[in-house]
C-alpha cells in the first residue's frame, strides 16, 4: 500500500506533540512493507517557531535520528507539492490521511479530489485524523472543515468520534488513540544514575492548566523540596518565575527523541492534563502517559477519567485527587522502591500489550481493509 499523509509537521515537535505519534505510526507502517509519503506546509507555525528559536541544527538532528522518515514540503498556495502538482501525488496513493492541523482550504480540496475520482482505478481512500480537543472546545473552528468527500474520521478518543457523528460533521468515525513508539521509548539498556527526583515534559499551553500545574506539580515540588526539572515551550515569564519560586529548573524545549534519556535520569513523573481533557474529553489521554509508561517511569496522575479502560489505575500509575494527595503519592513512590518498581513494570507491560505504534498501525490497516482500500 502507498499512503500519503498530510501533517502539520513531521520535522518539528515544537509545541506539536502530534508529531510524536505521526512519526511512530509512519515508521510502524513502513516496517510492515508499506510506503508512506509525508507532506507538510513550508510555512507551518511549529517549524517556523523551531527555526526562530534554535536555527537549523534541530532539523539536521531530526534527519540523523530518523533516517527512515522524509518530510516533503508544499507551498502556501497549494500549487506545488515537493515540486509536483497535487494530482501527481494523489495518482500513486491508495490512501490519504489528513491531520486536523491542516488548512481547511487544503482539507476541502482533497475532499473534492476524492469525489471526482470516485471508485475507479485512480481512486484513493481519504481519512481525516483528529488528535486535539477543538472538536469539544472550539466546535465553530472545526465546523469549517468540509469533510463531505471523506471516507471517515480517525478520532483519538470515543467522545471525539461521537462529536463528529452528533454534529453531523461525518457519520463514520473510528476511535484511533495515540500510542508510544517503543523503538524510542524504552527503558535504558543499562542502569542510569538518577540525577533528579522528578522530570516533567510539557508545554505551558494557553492557560489551560495554569492552576493545575501549581497544585499538582509546583506545590508538591516545593513541599517535598524535590530536585525537579521542567521541559517545554511557550512559558511566559510569570510561569518561569513560578518554577523558580518552587525550586524547579526550567530547561526549555527538548526534542522528543531525547525525552527517553530525560525519563531515565528521573525517579518519577506526573501527568497533569489540560482543562478541556478533564472536563469534556473523558477517556482521552495525551501521548505523554503512553511514553512515560513505555520507559518504565513511575507515573502519578492528577484527576482524569479513564472512561475507555486504556489503563489499570493503581497498578499502571497512581492517582491524586488534589495537591496534598499528589504530595503524599510522590513521597510514597520515593520512599518505597518496590512500589516504584511494580508501577514501572506494570505500566510498561500495559503499553507493550495494547498501546504501541505497532498496535495503531494494525488498527489503521484494519480500517482501510474495512473500506476495501487497494494495495492491502
Amino acid at each position: 500500500m502507498h499512503l500519503v499523509y498530510f501533517t502539520h509537521s513531521l520535522v518539528s515537535d515544537w509545541n506539536h506533540g502530534n508529531a510524536h505519534f505521526l512519526r511512530g505510526v509512519i515508521r510502524a507502517l513502513q516496517a510492515r512493507g508499506h510506503s508512506v509519503e509525508s507532506f507538510e506546509p513550508s510555512n507551518g507555525w511549529s517549524l517556523q517557531n523551531l527555526l526562530s528559536d534554535h536555527g537549523l541544527p534541530p532539523t539536521r538532528e531530526f534527519a540523523a535520528q530518523f533516517p527512515d522518515l522524509s518530510a516533503k514540503f508544499y507551498d502556501p498556495n497549494y500549487e506545488r507539492f515537493a515540486g509536483e502538482p497535487l494530482d501527481a501525488v494523489l495518482d500513486r496513493a491508495d490512501a490519504v490521511l489528513v491531520h486536523e492541523w491542516n488548512d481547511p482550504a487544503l482539507v476541502a480540496r482533497l475532499g473534492r479530489r476524492r469525489v471526482a475520482r470516485g471508485e475507479g482505478r485512480s481512486s484513493f481512500k481519504l481519512l481525516f485524523h483528529d488528535t486535539h480537543h477543538r472538536a469539544a472546545s472550539a466546535p465553530k473552528d472545526m465546523s469549517r472543515y468540509d469533510l463531505a468527500g471523506y471516507d471517515g474520521v480517525l478520532a483519538f478518543g470515543r467522545v471525539i468520534a461521537e462529536i463528529y457523528r452528533r454534529r453531523r460533521w461525518h457519520d463514520r468515525a473510528w476511535v484511533w488513540h495515540e500510542a508510544a513508539d517503543v523503538t524510542l521509548f524504552t527503558p535504558a539498556p543499562a542502569p542510569v544514575e538518577k540525577e533528579r527526583d522528578l522530570v516533567w515534559v510539557g508545554n505551558w499551553g494557553d492557560g489551560e492548566r495554569t492552576a493545575e500545574l501549581g497544585q499538582f506539580l509546583l506545590g508538591p515540588v516545593r513541599a517535598l523540596n524535590l530536585n525537579a526539572r521542567v521541559h517545554g515551550v511557550r512559558y511566559p515569564e510569570s510561569a518561569k518565575e513560578a518554577l523558580r519560586a518552587a525550586g524547579c529548573e526550567y530547561a526549555g524545549w527538548l526534542p522528543n527523541h531525547r525525552v527517553p534519556q530525560a525519563f531515565s535520569e528521573a525517579r518519577l513523573t506526573v501527568h497533569v492534563p489540560r482543562g478541556p481533557y478533564v472536563k469534556t474529553l473523558p477517556g482521552v489521554p495525551t501521548i505523554r502517559p503512553f511514553e512515560a509508561l513505555a520507559c518504565d517511569l513511575p507515573l502519578i496522575c492528577s484527576p482524569w477519567q479513564d472512561a475507555e479502560d486504556l489503563f489499570a489505575p493503581g497498578r499502571d500509575y497512581l492517582t491524586a485527587a488534589d495537591g496534598a494527595e499528589m504530595t503524599q503519592q510522590i513521597r510514597r513512590v520515593m520512599d518505597d522502591d518496590r512500589l516504584a518498581a511494580n508501577l514501572a513494570e506494570h505500566g510498561r507491560e500495559t503499553i507493550l500489550a495494547r498501546h504501541t505504534c505497532d498496535h495503531r498501525a494494525e488498527e489503521l490497516l484494519a480500517i482501510l481493509n474495512e473500506l476495501d482500500c487497494g494495495g492491502l
